[in-house]
């Protein structure tokens, strides 16, 4: 099954943010997966909105990673200015907003759900070269 970029992609304001935000929400009806992908295209100057997913029924947790752009990601007040090929993951409970602080189009994929028990991925030859890799450049 093949997506094409910008298939049903629409220009959505997101939690109170600056600006339209290019939203295209991946396979939202054929995955079985328990999670939303979606690729986000964040103009000059645009952001997300500082917003919290409360924690307990209907926490919600989210990853970005940043493909193309400049952003700066706020986690409970404290900026990170990210390049691309960076990822965040903001958790149920803290306040984040993403804002593209570059001055060319942000594209940023995001992949959102509910918190849950984490997989054992050890049985996988990529799920044991990452955990001996180990996590250095991990932080917050």
């Amino acid at each position: 099954m093949i997506e094409r970029a910008g298939v049903a992609s629409f220009d959505h304001t997101l939690h109170g943010g600056a600006l339209p935000t290019r939203v295209q929400w991946r396979f939202r009806e054929e995955t079985s997966l328990s999670v939303s992908v979606q690729t986000w295209e964040f103009p000059p100057g645009g952001s997300e909105g500082a917003h919290v997913h409360p924690i307990g029924d209907g926490a919600l947790e989210e990853l970005y990673l940043l493909h193309e752009g400049h952003v700066t990601m706020s986690l409970d007040g404290v900026d990170h200015e990210l390049r691309p090929g960076d990822a965040v993951l903001a958790r149920a409970g803290v306040e984040h907003d993403l804002r593209n602080s570059g001055d060319a189009t942000a594209r940023v994929t995001i992949i959102w759900g509910p918190p849950g028990v984490p997989v054992d991925w050890t049985r996988f030859a990529t799920g044991q070269k990452s955990a001996a890799a180990g996590r250095s450049e991990t932080t917050g």
